[in-house]
């Protein structure tokens, strides 16, 4: 038998202030005084922000604003690695990636697309890129996606929505400052906290379960119970103990998978542009017959904290849109076996699939 041999992020700096240490992380890290470095960063950072000064600017460095407000698309990859060939004098020395999930699946792809030929959409599937990206830095502002940690760039491309998942792509350097999500709005750190927590229900419950990704999906579930339901922290103790979730639940899944509510909340963002941690949340909540104490605990952590789903979101479809999602959804095959093993198929039926989708 053999076992895939996957890389991890070699250099990860963990502590509240550490962002401060930016500077000091990328001096031997550049290239020359005309390969700059290339910020991508949240625009919500853009006014009177308290980040934006403390990003160590110098020579050609450039900070692109980036709004986050839509998942990222293959189209927009393509524009920004053009933008910079473009502008930039020579190749540059790195892209870093400062947001959420958006901002470090942006900077991840845009690194790769630097030094490969063609469009960020010929790559979406797996072990397609061929030569590594420039070095690349993931600063997480919100915690939950687990994309600082993970092989993968969730893209939405003009026929489906599919990482860039390659040994290529994880970031060469991790910053987690705990302190940079102090802002977050509550029902965005519930959906963002969710899709973590949704990762380690799927991958502790799927069929490609093992001791590894057991191990890591263990500590970020506990991780998210302490922070979701039980409540006895304080918010600096939150704030990082759901930081060090988002990174075992990435974790989890690198020997495993994610399962139906990431498949599904696939479909609902391809159609709809539905963000992807409401829609786990909303698909999730719908899951019962697959993941009953999950979804269990996921309704209490809801009532908990006062969120109240959208509803009817996909009230007024056609069944030519159903079936654009349910194609984008079951295009998603190892996450389907994980969820239901081999015979999957037979499970997850077209029809069955879409009187799920009809009851979003």
């Amino acid at each position: 038998m053999s076992y895939k041999n996957f890389p991890m992020v070699p250099r990860v700096i963990f502590g509240r202030g550490s962002f401060n240490q930016l500077s000091d992380i990328l001096a031997p890290k550049r290239l020359s005084i005309n390969a700059p470095f290339i910020f991508l960063v949240d625009d919500v950072f853009k006014a009177n922000s308290w980040l934006t000064p403390r990003i160590p600017i110098s020579y050609d460095d450039k900070i692109i604003y980036v709004s986050a407000d839509e998942e990222p698309k293959t189209e927009q990859v393509d524009a920004l690695v053009e933008d910079i060939i473009l502008n930039a004098k020579e190749r540059p020395s790195g892209i870093i990636g400062i947001g959420g999930g958006t901002l470090l699946d942006l900077a991840k792809a845009v690194s790769i697309m630097l030094t490969n030929d063609g469009q960020a959409k010929d790559y979406q599937g797996w072990d397609l890129v061929k030569n590594a990206g420039v070095y690349h830095v993931g600063i997480p502002t919100i915690s939950g996606t687990g994309a600082e940690v993970s092989r993968t760039t969730v893209l939405t491309g003009p026929s489906r929505k599919l990482g860039i998942n390659s040994d290529f792509t994880p970031f060469d350097q991790v910053i987690l400052d705990s302190e940079l999500t102090k802002n977050v709005p509550k029902d965005q750190w519930f959906y963002t906290g969710m899709d973590c927590y949704i990762h380690c229900i799927e991958s502790l419950n799927g069929t490609y379960l093992n001791a590894f990704s057991q191990s890591y999906g263990d500590m970020a579930l506990s991780l998210c119970k302490e922070v979701f339901f039980e409540g006895r922290l304080s918010k600096a103790q939150s704030q990082e103990k759901l930081m060090m979730a988002s990174w075992h639940g990435g974790m989890s899944i690198v020997y495993s998978q994610v399962g139906i509510a990431h498949a599904m909340s696939y479909g609902l963002s391809y159609l709809l542009g539905t963000k992807h941690g409401i829609g786990n949340c909303i698909v999730f909540d719908h899951l019962e017959a697959f993941y009953p104490e999950g979804v269990k605990l996921f309704k209490a952590m809801k009532e908990k904290h006062n969120i109240v789903l959208p509803a009817g979101i996909c009230a007024d479809l056609s069944d030519k849109e159903f079936d654009i999602m349910i194609d984008v959804a079951l295009d998603l095959v190892p996450l389907w076996e994980n969820a239901l093993g081999k015979n999957w198929e037979k499970i997850m039926t077209r029809k069955k699939l879409k009187e799920l989708y009809q009851k979003m």
